[in-house]
């Protein structure tokens, strides 16, 4: 039996008239004279789950929000089916962005948030979920930071947009919290298509279908564990 933590899952698609396809091509990026993001190329569809992995200051962060329009490359070409994506205003219900830092207003509660963040099918859905249902009258100031974290993931992944983009979501939640959200995570990608980044890389692992490892400004494609050790992403087993 194969155990191994990069591994396909045999998903049943939801039907539907299409399939959505989101196509991220020569993205380049500087800060000054420091080259941050080189000739990146990164595709993603319907049903799929993409981890995006990499050491701390590789430029994770940098290539999301690129892709959600909320930073300028020197160049990007981003295609959602054949629109090509220029503004924010593009992506609109087409690209959801989990940030690494809180973004919810802390005076407003949580059920309130569901409104405004998801449209009334997902938010009906939202709303029976275990994880949530207790915080649903709880105000965001009064959450912890494992539980705003849980909030704030789960109002992205069940945003109406069709592409979801997660930036650590499992910092700071519990182990028994994680594994709870990546199911959530796995029953949405049904429907929508997913690129994660998150330091806890086995959680990366066990959700993906594709992994790439941003590293020196590039991104590569990885096949297996050996690969991370080579590019010195996992200390080397023998």
């Amino acid at each position: 039996m194969d155990t191994h933590p990069i591994h396909k899952f045999n998903r049943q698609f939801c039907h539907k008239m299409y399939m959505n396809k989101l196509h991220v091509d020569s993205v380049t990026k500087s800060y000054g004279s420091k080259h941050i993001l080189q000739d990146i190329y990164l595709g993603c569809e319907t049903g799929k789950i993409v981890g995006l992995l990499g050491r701390n200051g590789a430029g994770k962060s940098t290539l999301l929000q690129i892709i959600f329009g909320t930073i300028k490359g020197k160049t990007q070409f981003i295609r959602f089916n054949d629109i090509i994506l220029k503004n924010q205003f593009d992506r609109r219900n087409r690209i959801a962005y989990l940030p690494q830092r809180p973004f919810l207003p802390k005076n407003m509660n949580v059920k309130t948030l569901i409104g405004l963040f998801c449209g009334k099918e997902e938010a009906d859905e939202l709303l029976k979920v275990s994880l949530i249902r207790p915080f649903l009258d709880h105000t965001v100031g009064k959450l912890s930071g494992g539980e705003q974290r849980m909030v704030e993931t789960l109002l992205i992944i069940y945003s109406d947009s069709a592409f979801i983009l997660l930036d650590e979501p499992f910092h700071s939640l519990s182990p028994k919290i994680a594994g709870e959200l990546k199911i959530l995570i796995r029953e949405r990608s049904k429907q929508k298509g997913f690129i994660i980044s998150d330091h806890s890389y086995r959680d990366v692992l066990d959700l993906s279908d594709d992994v790439c490892l941003l590293s020196d400004t590039h991104l590569k494609r990885i096949k297996d564990f050996k690969e991370l050790e080579m590019y010195n992403y996992l200390p080397k087993t023998f």
